[in-house]
């Protein structure tokens, strides 16, 4: 079997999708994207396909591998991201040509479901009682929240406050019926994000995330000796020598590499062996698209460290499209009790509606970060 072709489409809200294609009839789906890039991420892509037109795709690791040290410099978000969706491309055609889906390939289903958590309240948290309430009745069991706006180095001991009758709107909501996992998006600094971390202690949150931005992760350690939160981190690391030093350091509880930005599933499914060595658990960063959270679910039942998975079913980014949107067919993921079912189709388990991405594909769209800024002017993390 031989690759013949790649396509590649980019959709509304935010995300592009590719599809390898081969001389006998089989084609695979990926999503290799960089929110905010996915031109950028599109080219590289592109400049792959000298490697890829010819290659055998059952070859998935002598792919990665060459994809990888092909070139001088390696890593990094956009590189990364390429490799990511063609990797996941490539594992849908090989669980097609053996009519088994990917986790089966990897070892088989070490679980029966798979617990997944419900976004609420937006971009700048708001309501989030009323949301939860919400999510607690369509089944879920947990939710993930920001935790706040910007912030500066040092701020207000009243933006702490804020957040924390936040969560505490929850806590009296719901009570511990609901879990709670309150994500720092990288917009804490070091001085705050101590203070959070040890006044949220009081919610027993399910976890933090990202408290400070992976460029800062020595302060881990310090956020770690100020709180007993479980600290969660790593949707903006790409390849298991990003994770290496995280893991030795024993100060992280939850790693998240993304399938769509990590070396696709090659690579996380080497991260959460790692990640088990250390009795770290993993939960597979999702906020994409049907190609991107299939493959995040082929880990999780391969992997007995998986925690919980993200996905991005009325999240505050999908505007225009959402997560169901581009299925040919909606029932490919089945969510009942807060919990998704292996996905029984062959590769990663769900059929795209390209029909649809060709036609959405001529809608513009330029999806672009928040540009946030302090009251002074200085530019704010997002």
């Amino acid at each position: 079997m031989k690759i013949t072709n790649i396509r590649l489409y980019k959709v509304p809200p935010r995300w592009l999708f590719l599809k390898i294609e081969t001389d006998e009839g089989l084609a695979g789906w990926g999503e290799p994207v960089v929110e905010g890039r996915a031109d950028t991420v599109r080219m590289a892509v592109e400049e792959c396909r000298e490697q890829l037109i010819g290659a055998n795709p059952m070859c998935i690791e002598d792919i990665w591998q060459t994809l990888y040290r092909g070139g001088f410099y390696r890593g990094g978000p956009v590189m990364m991201s390429a490799i990511a969706g063609i990797d996941q491309a490539l594992w849908d055609i090989k669980g097609k040509y053996y009519g088994a889906p990917v986790y089966e390939l990897l070892g088989g289903a070490c679980r029966k479901k798979m617990r997944v958590y419900q976004w609420v309240g937006g971009d700048r948290p708001r309501n989030l009682a009323e949301a939860a309430q919400e999510a607690y009745r369509k089944g879920f069991t947990a939710i993930k929240v920001l935790a706040c706006e910007e912030l500066n180095y040092v701020d207000s001991y009243q933006k702490i406050t804020e957040v924390l009758e936040r969560i505490a709107s929850v806590r009296d909501a719901l009570g511990y019926k609901m879990e709670i996992a309150i994500d720092f998006h990288g917009r804490v600094h070091k001085s705050m994000a101590k203070i959070l971390a040890k006044e949220l202690e009081q919610f027993h949150p399910m976890f933090i995330e990202e408290p400070v931005l992976a460029q800062q992760n020595e302060a881990l350690r310090d956020i770690a000796m100020h709180s007993n939160i479980p600290i969660a981190t790593g949707e903006r690391m790409f390849s298991r020598w990003d994770f290496k030093k995280i893991l030795q350091e024993g100060y992280v509880d939850i790693i998240q590499p993304d399938p769509s930005h990590a070396g696709g599933i090659s690579e996380c499914r080497r991260l959460a062996a790692m990640a088990e060595a250390y009795d770290v658990s993993v939960a597979f960063h999702s906020p994409l698209g049907p190609a991107a959270l299939a493959a995040c679910l082929q880990l999780d039942f391969a992997a007995p460290n998986a925690l919980i998975q993200e996905q991005s079913l009325g999240m505050h980014y999908n505007k225009e499209n959402d997560l169901l949107d581009y299925l040919a067919d909606k029932s490919d993921f089945v969510c009942e009790g807060g919990c998704m079912e292996p996905l029984k189709k062959p590769g990663l388990g769900v059929e795209i509606d390209e029909a649809l991405l060709a036609q959405r594909s001529q809608v513009p769209h330029d999806w672009k970060a928040n540009i946030w800024r302090l009251p002074d002017g200085a530019i704010a993390e997002w």
